[in-house]
């Protein structure tokens, strides 16, 4: 991690234009189509259906975002969901803010592919080959990923497209775990601190309607309204578009209309009735 954040920092003394643009591309190949619409979306909610190939592709660019393989990174996220700002949730900002956001992953307390709790959450994982060895050897696709880099581009590119976009995502991504869960607006009554965040929806294509997903966990759609921007859902609609993803778990009207518009509150001021 250390290595990765140093690398990151050299990338801004060799700044190229070819080596940015490389690095958003591959940022939302990883972070959003990877880790948002894949992970995510797709492997921890199964809000829509897709493919093997397409599941799989998704689940090759996850693991290009360096935050483990599909076993652990969905148990995690199961957990979660099961325990929200409770105990035994893995990373909520009760503990403090910093473990939520990179304490719990830091510490060594994140769980990985050999946790024996992991058994319960991921039965559907463990029964498929693919997502068994991925998961196993996740670090492989980066550095195969590194060494093409380095060899056709050169070491600034490296910089670039691997430590500082790796880091942005690292970021961006425990941001949803941290951020939108003590700061933002409720629009719906669940039983946890999860908030909708533009700022943070911004940074992880669309993660950031926190709130909206804590009430509707299952659907694919995360920006329930036309001005919430959500690029991983646009990046699921084309492929339905495409005949490449079907049986999408969206919310029914009805539950989206229950809007509560409810004011940020510090975190500690919870009080019965939100909660």
């Amino acid at each position: 991690m250390v290595a990765f954040h140093v690398g990151a920092v050299t990338a801004l003394f060799v700044f190229s234009w070819k080596a940015l643009a490389l690095s958003i591309l591959l940022w939302w190949l990883t972070t959003g189509a990877g880790i948002g619409m894949g992970y995510h979306r797709l492997l921890t909610h199964r809000g829509y259906k897709t493919p093997k190939w397409v599941e799989y592709t998704l689940t090759l660019c996850g693991s290009l975002a360096f935050e483990g393989g599909p076993i652990p990174w969905v148990a995690a996220h199961r957990i979660h969901h099961q325990n929200a700002d409770k105990e035994g949730d893995p990373h909520s900002p009760r503990d403090g803010g910093f473990w939520a956001h990179m304490g719990w992953v830091i510490t060594g307390k994140a769980m990985h592919n050999k946790s024996a709790e992991l058994v319960p959450y991921v039965p559907d994982l463990r029964k498929d080959k693919f997502h068994v060895w991925i998961s196993e050897w996740h670090w492989v696709p980066l550095s195969v990923l590194a060494l093409v880099v380095l060899v056709t581009c050169g070491w600034q590119y490296v910089m670039w497209a691997i430590f500082l976009r790796s880091v942005v995502g690292f970021h961006t991504t425990w941001l949803v775990n941290s951020a939108t869960h003590m700061w933002g607006s409720r629009r719906f009554r669940t039983d946890d601190t999860s908030r909708n965040s533009f700022w943070v929806a911004m940074l992880s294509w669309g993660e950031g309607w926190h709130n909206n997903h804590h009430a509707h966990p299952q659907s694919p759609r995360h920006g329930l309204v036309w001005y919430e921007v959500d690029p991983n859902w646009y990046g699921i609609f084309v492929l339905r578009a495409l005949h490449l993803a079907w049986d999408l778990k969206l919310p029914r009207p009805e539950k989206t209309a229950e809007v509560l518009d409810l004011p940020h509150m510090p975190l500690d001021s919870q009080d019965a009735g939100v909660r």
